[in-house]
């Protein structure tokens, strides 16, 4: 039976699809920082990034870039491939900021020679602990070869990203993204959009992510809408 709750979090719920091989997303209102130490609901928000979501997963499937996205259904919801998730987060940085700032004592803004592969451990209770591809491994979360896969596919979605960005006028700061697998096949899943990803205005240095909800920087609605704005006017005049 479609529509059964399979699975909710902060930002989504899964619920079942019409066939066995889908589900469907929903992208939820509700804003969460420091580990859902802040909480807010913003009207509008899961409609919003359930539109930035499906532009950029159609991007990177126009660009050859495998992902779960099927189809957008206005407002907030996203049929989506039903996968086997890996339990780690990517996180590509090119540009200092966050935790990496703080972890490293680097300065806020400064731009990285190459962009950084991180992972972390899918787990909230642990608050997604940094890990090394040899303890991935050995904890058996992944291998290898699956790890070179990620890798590259990673370093591949952050040159495609980076340039439609820097095209909406949007510097790319850094972001997350998660993977999961259809037998052999690995596919990019979860979101894409300003909850995962940070995103500075080339020119201002605005912030244009969840940072502001996470500062009190102002308008979260705001802002988010500014990126769909952006990203809607580049596409369609490509």
């Amino acid at each position: 039976m479609s529509g059964k709750l399979i699975y909710e979090g902060k930002a989504k719920q899964v619920i079942r699809g019409a066939s066995e091989a889908e589900v469907i997303q929903v992208f939820k209102d509700s804003l969460t920082a420091f580990n859902g130490k802040k909480y807010a609901e913003v009207n509008g928000k899961g409609a919003i990034n359930c539109e930035i979501s499906s532009l950029l997963f159609q991007y990177l499937t126009d660009k050859g870039v495998k992902n779960h996205f099927v189809k957008f259904e206005a407002p907030n919801r996203m049929t989506i491939k039903k996968l086997k998730m890996i339990p780690l987060e990517v996180v590509i940085r090119n540009t200092v900021a966050g935790s990496l700032s703080k972890r490293f004592d680097l300065l806020k803004g400064g731009r990285l020679e190459n962009p950084l592969f991180e992972m972390y451990y899918k787990a909230d209770r642990l608050g997604d602990p940094f890990v090394s591809t040899e303890q991935a491994i050995c904890f058996g979360w992944s291998n290898a070869e699956e790890i070179k896969r990620l890798t590259n596919v990673s370093f591949k979605i952050n040159e495609i990203l980076q340039k439609l960005f820097l095209a909406a006028g949007i510097d790319l700061v850094d972001f997350k993204l998660e993977f999961g697998k259809q037998g052999s096949d690995i596919y990019l899943g979860d979101e894409i959009s300003p909850d995962t990803c940070r995103l500075w205005d080339i020119s201002t240095k605005q912030v244009l992510d969840k940072d502001v909800f996470r500062e009190d920087l102002g308008d979260v609605l705001v802002a988010y809408s500014e990126v769909l704005k952006r990203l809607k006017k580049v596409l369609t005049s490509a």
